[in-house]
């Protein structure tokens, strides 16, 4: 995530701001900029002092104008009134119930930093309102009220990612990770495991990269109903750890690239973070992690992806010492191991692909 300023005042603001707490002005998310930026009104649009942005007019999301859980805006004259982030979503919560608004807010909060990432790496996003073959799309959904219906599964299917809205709840999340003997969970992180899903059928399945997928991920003809029951009535291999990212990922070869593929865009999202922020590592004692500004993988450096796998060892070593000095459990808990490493190659070769 970039670093962004108010366009008036130059006070800093987030991706998710909506106001200038020192000027007060209006503030979106502008995609086709790759900014937060201020807003001045125009009459019954919105204009952006941006010099590259001269000659543009924006309305806002109607999810940001009706209901505040959106913060994106889209060009004047596009026909849709949502924005490019929310004409993704097809199903939301019921909002007469308890607690869906706030719920509603979160998830959507989680998936425009998806959607931000996806941009970033020039990934096809494509709508199933325009794609209703290869479109994506998100269903957020809740529990029956009858407790012994099926409950909502968080899960890919055909492009569409469905979301249990329960896990907005962070106790309720936080006691499944405990349930389910998992390290790490989150919102963000759901997504992008499920969007893994979805870009394997999109760059992997048809492709040409299919066999070396199955050299390096396994055969994904396996079975998956057998490979799910066999995981959950016997668990995860005990040397897991040396091939896989997670206990999960060693379920089947699918899951395992919906992981690693969930990891690479972690890995990318928070080495902006840090390199736009000017984080530095540099240590007094050789062997010691080393944090440089990381090169835009998009860019195709040849060492690109070595100077990522350095600089991500250095700043999840930072991130974890920190956690740990806060009283708090590492940020991030994984080990990557050289199997791992070479599937993490494999999912950044395939995206600059």
């Amino acid at each position: 995530m970039k670093v962004f300023h108010c366009d008036h005042c130059d006070h800093l603001v987030f991706f998710e701001s909506v106001q200038c707490v020192s000027c007060k002005h209006a503030l979106a998310y502008l995609p086709d900029l790759g900014v937060t930026g201020s807003l001045d009104l125009d009459g019954e649009t919105w204009r952006s002092p941006l010099k590259r942005a001269e000659g543009k007019r924006y309305r806002l999301c109607r999810n940001y104008s009706e209901h505040q859980v959106c913060n994106w805006a889209m060009p004047a004259d596009q026909e849709d009134p949502y924005c490019l982030s929310c004409r993704l979503t097809r199903v939301i919560p019921n909002l007469a119930t308890a607690g869906a608004q706030a719920a509603w807010y979160k998830v959507e909060t989680a998936k425009r930093r998806l959607i931000y990432s996806l941009l970033n790496l020039k990934l096809p996003i494509e709508s199933k309102i325009d794609e209703p073959e290869r479109g994506l799309a998100f269903e957020f959904l809740a529990d029956p009220a009858d407790s012994a219906a099926p409950k909502v599964l968080t899960g890919h299917a055909d492009g569409v990612i469905t979301l249990n809205i329960a896990e907005a709840d962070d106790a309720e999340r936080e006691k499944r990770k405990h349930d389910l003997h998992e390290p790490f969970r989150t919102l963000l992180g759901h997504f992008r495991h499920e969007v893994g899903h979805y870009y394997w059928d999109r760059l992997i399945r048809d492709s040409d990269r299919i066999e070396e997928f199955r050299k390096l991920f396994g055969d994904d003809r396996e079975d998956y109903s057998a490979s799910l029951a066999r995981h959950y009535q016997e668990g995860p291999p005990l040397d897991w750890q040396s091939q896989f990212i997670s206990a999960y990922a060693s379920m089947h070869p699918w899951e395992d690239w919906a992981e690693t593929w969930a990891h690479y865009l972690h890995m990318t999202d928070a080495l902006e973070t840090a390199t736009t922020c000017g984080l530095t590592l540099r240590p007094k004692r050789p062997g010691e992690p080393t944090l440089k500004p990381v090169p835009n993988v998009i860019a195709r450096e040849p060492t690109a992806f070595e100077a990522m796998i350095e600089s991500w060892h250095a700043l999840t070593y930072v991130l974890n010492n920190l956690n740990r000095g806060l009283g708090l459990q590492d940020g991030y808990p994984f080990v990557l191991s050289s199997p791992v490493l070479e599937k993490l190659r494999f999912v950044h070769e395939t995206v600059t692909a």
